[in-house]
């Protein structure tokens, strides 16, 4: 066993084991371990370069520490780490020891250099455990949950946790595996990898972790002013024609609309990515007549390629596609536009291959940006494959298992690069998934193809605001779900006006899904009507004046996405998040706060119309609709008709919530 120190990181080295520690920004400290290897930095990191600190490293014959700022790591002879809190010398995390004093810490050869790595830390009873990007389960805190480190429609891998014991933890590892908040552990595992990485940073409240989070991985643009209005989308315009009456038909009716969605489907092929001149024979004009009436136009872009398309040749030539170790090198089996009804197998391109994203952007540009269109909806991009096999799948960065979550990050890369080349400065594009740090790309997320449903509306809430505190700012829904909404099922239409009533107060405002009766065996054609007047009259008058209340918060949303761009502020959060001590806070789920002044608590149950609300401490809240004031620290029973949500406003805040 040996302790040193070179510069400013602390070294312990057993046998063929070598753990470094080093300062990684404020109050924050990076993990790296490795077996006969050297420990570098490579394209797979999450963090950013830090600026250089000097920290306190202290040697002794049994025990090293490393200091920076608040945060303390102490080593063991045998290698055990725990990590401490300066201020409070509080034990925040450590490493279970085995039987014998070596750490429950190992790698098993997988081949190559690549390893099953896992790390057990003790388990602490009052912990618990928000972020970890978005998972289906309804829950916000985390803790007794296994969480899979794998990319699915709905289901996002960000490996960076908020506990509430102090602390942020960012496992650094796009590879495959999973996370354990167990009762008797939480244990990290990652299939296959080449290196332990994990960063811990400390903070006195939420915000200050989340600041410290995303100083290391990335801030958010500025969000672009005209997103923060209303999205109009179904499964699918079929033509341009379609797609402009539509716009039309809103502002013929006086309706607020900032973003209109054509969805898949419009190309020649999967892998062209040009528009089918059958249907869109004129792109430009569309999005011409689209700006005049103040409307930006987004298009989804798949990164699915044809072996018909006119592009397979040459990307499959020089290795721009996702190679596979065995079988078919297809992913998966679509129907494409060439031939309706029938499958076609399609592949996907290499989003980790520098070269490859660069040839995408070429595309892209050639068949969109030269058209006017900027605004780009990354679906699929998980990468969404049938079936889900990451170790059959070889990247230009190395096998599946240990990169296939950073794939959404590098996709969403070759589009802001691209942009960014092109001199654009708004630059957001709406992606399926993400991965630690995609925020800096302007990616906004959006919670995938959901079942239109209570169940999976009252699901959405801590889903956003998991995703909040996972370092993404840009969060939305399918309002009404995305599979087989009714618009003249009564439930359907009492199920829509409350999500548009929850959408409201999302930092995106989008509508979007597959609405019945449609054709089934044609599916990809169109999709039922999925207007806002599309679901009956009171629906209509109801969704109408949340519509124009939307309008109305627009420069307070803009506030609230200036600080998400400056510390990483999410606009939607817990109310623990503006609360953090007060302890009532920290479980509910159901509500949240929208900005600084104002709490939302959204009615997510069939046929309710009160629900219970819970007020914070150290403030008044005064009701919307009634104007009544309210002294914080109580539980209270609110009114909740189908066309109303309990809103609050905090102490003085004023916000044009009545007309």
């Amino acid at each position: 066993m040996t302790f040193h120190k070179h510069q400013n990181v602390l070294i312990w080295e057993l046998g063929q084991e070598r753990i470094q520690i080093e300062p990684w920004g404020a109050d924050a400290l990076r993990v790296r371990g490795s077996l006969n290897a050297p420990i570098m930095n490579d394209p797979l990191d999450a963090l950013l370069e830090p600026v250089l600190t000097t920290p306190e490293i202290i040697i002794n014959d049994e025990e090293a520490s490393i200091q920076n700022g608040v945060v303390t790591t102490k080593i063991s002879s045998q290698g055990t780490l725990s990590f401490f809190n300066n201020k409070t010398n509080q034990e925040l995390l450590s490493e279970i020891r085995h039987k014998f004093p070596q750490p429950e810490r190992r790698f098993k050869s997988m081949g190559g250099n690549l390893f099953r790595t896992q790390v057990k830390f003790k388990s602490y009873d009052d912990e618990r455990f928000y972020g970890l990007g978005q998972h289906k389960h309804g829950k916000l805190d985390q803790k007794g949950c296994v969480i899979d480190l794998l990319q699915l429609n709905s289901n996002v891998s960000i490996p960076f946790f908020l506990s509430n014991r102090g602390y942020g933890f960012l496992w650094n590892n796009p590879a495959v595996g999973r996370v354990e908040l167990g009762q008797n552990h939480t244990r990290w595992i990652a299939e296959a990898t080449s290196k332990l990485d994990y960063w811990i940073t400390l903070g006195d409240t939420p915000a200050q972790i989340i600041e410290h989070y995303v100083d290391a991985t990335g801030h958010a643009p500025l969000l672009p002013e005209w997103a923060s209005g209303f999205w109009q989308c179904k499964l699918r315009y079929s033509s341009q024609d379609e797609l402009l009456s539509v716009a039309r038909e809103y502002k013929k009716r006086g309706l607020p609309l900032s973003v209109i969605v054509i969805d898949y489907f419009h190309w020649t092929l999967q892998g062209d990515w040009k528009f089918d001149p059958t249907d869109w024979p004129d792109p430009a004009e569309m999005v011409r007549e689209l700006e005049e009436m103040g409307v930006k136009l987004m298009v989804s872009v798949w990164p699915t390629v044809n072996g018909a398309s006119e592009n397979y040749k040459t990307m499959s030539e020089k290795g721009f596609l996702i190679e596979t170790n065995r079988g078919m090198p297809a992913h998966w089996t679509l129907t494409d536009t060439n031939a309706p009804g029938l499958p076609a197998p399609v592949y996907f391109y290499d989003a980790t291959n520098p070269d490859a994203q660069s040839f995408l952007w070429e595309r892209i540009r050639d068949g969109y940006y030269q058209h006017g269109i900027k605004t780009f909806w990354l679906d699929a991009c998980e990468p969404e494959m049938y079936p889900t096999d990451p170790e059959n799948l070889r990247y230009h960065l190395g096998d599946g298992l240990a990169v296939t979550n950073i794939y959404p990050r590098m996709h969403a890369r070759a589009f802001y690069e691209g942009m960014k080349a092109e001199g654009e400065d708004e630059i957001i594009t709406l992606s399926r998934s993400a991965w630690a740090g995609s925020q800096k790309y302007g990616v906004a997320l959006w919670s995938g193809d959901i079942a239109s449903t209570f169940e999976e509306l009252k699901a959405q809430i801590p889903a956003g605001l998991n995703v909040g505190l996972s370092g993404i700012p840009w969060w939305t829904t399918d309002i009404g779900g995305f599979h087989s909404g009714d618009p003249q099922s009564p439930y359907f239409r009492e199920l829509i006006i409350r999500w548009f009533q929850f959408g409201v107060f999302c930092p995106l405002f989008r509508l979007h899904g597959f609405r019945m009766p449609a054709d089934l065996d044609r599916y990809w054609e169109s999709g039922g009507p999925n207007e806002v007047w599309s679901f009956g009259n009171e629906a209509y008058e109801i969704i109408t004046d949340f519509l124009h209340l939307r309008e109305r918060l627009r420069p307070y949303i803009m506030e609230q996405m200036a600080a998400a761009h400056e510390k990483g502020t999410p606009p939607m959060r817990p109310l623990f998040y503006d609360f953090p001590d007060e302890e009532q806070t920290w479980p509910i789920k159901d509500q949240f706060m929208f900005g600084p002044g104002l709490l939302v608590a959204p009615v997510v149950d069939e046929g309710a119309r009160k629900r219970t609300v819970y007020l914070p401490t150290g403030t008044t809240w005064r009701d919307v609709w009634t104007n009544k004031v309210f002294t914080g620290e109580q539980w209270i029973t609110a009114d909740a008709p189908l066309d109303q949500i309990p809103l609050y406003l905090r102490s003085d805040a004023e916000l044009p919530i009545l007309v």
